[in-house]
């Protein structure tokens, strides 16, 4: 059995509420904001019908009040069709978005009736508090009468356009990627290299694995680049690293998931110089082969964040870092151990370098569509983030790492929100 999972300890130190180090281009400002959300159950009743033919199709608008006592939308919910009784699905709002965290700033709620052309006709308004929407539950809602004011001027027998019903409103803390991580999430990195004959013979100036007189090539500067950046969010600064698609000593069969040291119960890496290091000493032992399997390395890395959620804290994420040549041969199971891998904790980054078709690559990305296994069950979650590596070839070195860790954050914050956990230690608490 080979070891690849590690717990990392608390991997960051924040200056002036960021954390120091090449790793604070993954924080923005927005990380440290008021996270605090209102997620609001509304339905409404006997709304009046805009429409000739039919029945409107409402939607509501919910605008705070800024400093000069002008409005501001700030939700807008789904539009309900056809229907003068809606019931909305479940909303959230960003309190600081809502009323500034003053619970008795005014509140504006109107409700419309949507027109394909754009000319939304006006139901009714009316004005509330988070104090007051505070009190809603669902035995005992809170109840405002959606008032037009053009229709109440000209009519005497006016009462109102319709009643909206508040049936849910609770205040929750949504916790960012660095709550997580200053709440104790530990992240665990692990690296898998490409060592297919696809690349070419390590001995040939043409091979992606050859190493020029400087010693380098874009193997070792992609894992220089990413490398860097990845050890700012790890104190002890030991990664298991591996190795795929190679024959490898004394046998000589291949494998999929070797360690680069051909160490199986100790897999890990003395720093980024310490992958540099196997790397460089494994390759001339080594024999490129194929063919190229991601499945088996995505799977194994599976395992530990699938034990990893026995846990009933966010206290695990799980983040792969693949380079390779693109030219993939197992393309049905790596679908399926993604799509499998999209309900764990864990994140996927593929790194393509040299200048072979890369369309594998970026099907497996998903961005252009959900990603779905060889069966057809669908990503819970896209958690594939690729990058070519030539893109990046002529633009400083930390624009390749900031182009692959852009997504990581939103991935974390993505997988522990859906299951609703909680760091270990709370931040917000």
């Amino acid at each position: 059995q080979i070891v690849s999972s590690k717990t990392l300890t608390k991997p960051l130190v924040l200056k002036n509420g960021r954390p120091a180090g090449k790793g604070s281009i993954m924080i923005t400002a927005e990380e440290v904001k008021d996270n605090r959300v209102v997620i609001l159950e509304v339905e409404a009743r006997k709304l009046d019908n805009k429409d000739f033919f039919g029945k409107s199709d409402p939607y509501l608008e919910f605008h705070k009040q800024t400093g000069d006592g002008n409005w501001v939308m700030v939700h807008r919910t789904e539009v309900i069709k056809n229907n003068l009784n809606p019931v909305w699905r479940p909303f959230k709002i960003s309190l600081n978005s809502l009323c500034y965290s003053d619970m008795d700033k005014p509140i504006k709620v109107e409700c419309y009736d949507y027109d394909s052309d754009g000319s939304h006709d006006l139901i009714g308004s009316f004005q509330t508090t988070m104090s007051k929407l505070k009190e809603a539950s669902r035995s005992s809602p809170v109840e405002f009468e959606c008032i037009n004011e053009k229709k109440r001027q000209k009519k005497k027998s006016y009462k109102n356009s319709g009643i909206v019903s508040v049936k849910h409103c609770e205040i929750t803390v949504e916790c960012t990627f660095l709550d997580y991580i200053m709440g104790g999430c530990q992240l665990n990195f692990t690296v898998g290299i490409d060592f297919t004959g696809s690349n070419g013979d390590p001995r040939s100036p043409d091979s992606l694995h050859y190493l020029s007189p400087n010693g380098v090539n874009e193997y070792l500067t992609a894992i220089w680049s990413v490398g860097m950046v990845i050890q700012d969010y790890d104190t002890d600064k030991m990664f298991p690293a591996f190795g795929f698609g190679a024959q490898i000593p004394p046998s000589f069969q291949v494998s999929h998931e070797f360690p680069l040291n051909f160490n199986p119960s100790n897999p890990f890496c003395n720093g980024i110089q310490g992958i540099v290091d196997a790397y460089r000493a494994c390759l001339p032992q080594l024999k490129l082969y194929g063919p190229t399997n991601f499945s088996p390395i995505i799977n194994h890395v599976a395992r530990f964040a699938a034990a990893a959620t026995q846990q009933q804290t966010a206290s695990q994420y799980f983040i792969l870092l693949i380079i390779t040549d693109g030219v993939i041969t197992d393309l049905d199971q790596t679908r399926t151990a993604i799509v499998n891998a999209s309900k764990l904790p864990m994140s996927i980054i593929i790194v393509g370098v040299g200048a072979a078709d890369f369309d594998a690559m970026e099907f497996l990305d998903g961005d252009n569509g959900v990603l779905r296994s060889s069966s057809g069950e669908p990503a819970v979650r896209d958690i594939v983030q690729f990058v070519p590596f030539r893109k990046f070839q002529n633009s400083p070195k930390e624009a390749l790492a900031q182009c692959v860790l852009a997504e990581v954050p939103q991935q974390v914050v993505n997988y522990f929100s859906t299951y609703k956990l909680q760091p270990p230690q709370n931040p917000a608490a």
